[in-house]
């Protein structure tokens, strides 16, 4: 997707005269994280920037330029969205609404219905196309790895009609018992939990560092920042130690879903 950092950093690697790896490795870093950089996929690091700089002899220019943290949501959606396919596993923790990669077209539909400024009808069918693209990271049976954690008001609030909610409650029910993904519900009775602030995207690779994706009401941002990565990484586990089980998540899911009107 390009970004005048990306592209900056690629120049400068050019005019010294080295690879992507021979950059890599004097700035101790991967091969593939300095080509997601250069594409406008990953924004570096602090610590990465200054290696950087080092290497390049650019004093602190790519420490100090780089991209600040209110850059639009869209913008880190779609290093999210191309970094997903490339992800080995993905934890997901939803707050609002079913993950992207879990809607069904009708449950996307309604979501994507509901944005406000208000978008065309194109716009809206070209955002369901996407997110169902999204999903097609699911039809490889082993990977990525899905974990789905549930705030339990995604299954409460009919955020679409009752037909639509038990058919995406029930798509997410056959994805789990054919193995393809775990889900685990957070119940109400719960109260606060450490994941209350946000969705959470947290994300494993092959050849990269993980990274974290947070989201919020017009706010977006993706961590690559070890420390704050392990943070989130750690807050995941604390929310996911007190959800239900497997099994009783199932079982709460069927049970939502027959609330909305779904018999076998």
């Amino acid at each position: 997707m390009g970004s005048i950092y990306g592209d900056w950093l690629k120049e400068q690697r050019e005019t010294a005269g080295l690879t992507q790896q021979q950059l890599a490795d004097m700035a101790i870093m991967t091969r593939s994280h300095i080509a997601h950089i250069e594409a406008g996929r990953r924004i570096p690091s602090k610590e990465d920037a200054r290696r950087l700089d080092a290497a390049l002899n650019t004093g602190n220019v790519l420490s100090s330029f780089l991209p600040q943290d209110d850059a639009a949501v869209a913008d880190y959606f779609e290093a999210v969205r191309v970094l997903e396919q490339q992800a080995v596993m993905i934890r997901e923790f939803a707050l609002a609404y079913f993950p992207g990669i879990l809607q069904t077209e009708k449950y996307a539909r309604a979501v994507l219905g509901s944005a406000f400024p208000p978008v065309s009808e194109e716009e809206r069918d070209r955002r369901v196309v996407t997110r169902l693209e999204r999903a097609k990271i699911l039809g490889d049976p082993v990977t990525p790895v899905v974990w789905a954690l549930l705030d339990e008001t995604v299954l409460r609030r009919p955020v679409a009609s009752r037909d639509i909610m038990a058919e995406q409650i029930m798509h997410v029910v056959r994805l789990a018992e054919t193995g393809r993904i775990r889900v685990h519900v957070m119940p109400f009775g719960l109260g606060l939990h450490p994941l209350m602030e946000s969705m959470l995207t947290l994300m494993w690779f092959e050849d990269q560092p993980p990274l974290a994706y947070g989201e919020g009401l017009r706010m977006g941002k993706l961590h690559d920042s070890p420390t704050v990565v392990r943070e989130l990484q750690t807050r995941y586990d604390l929310a996911l130690s007190d959800a239900l089980p497997l099994k009783e998540s199932l079982a709460l899911l069927r049970a939502t879903a027959e609330d909305y009107g779904h018999h076998d």
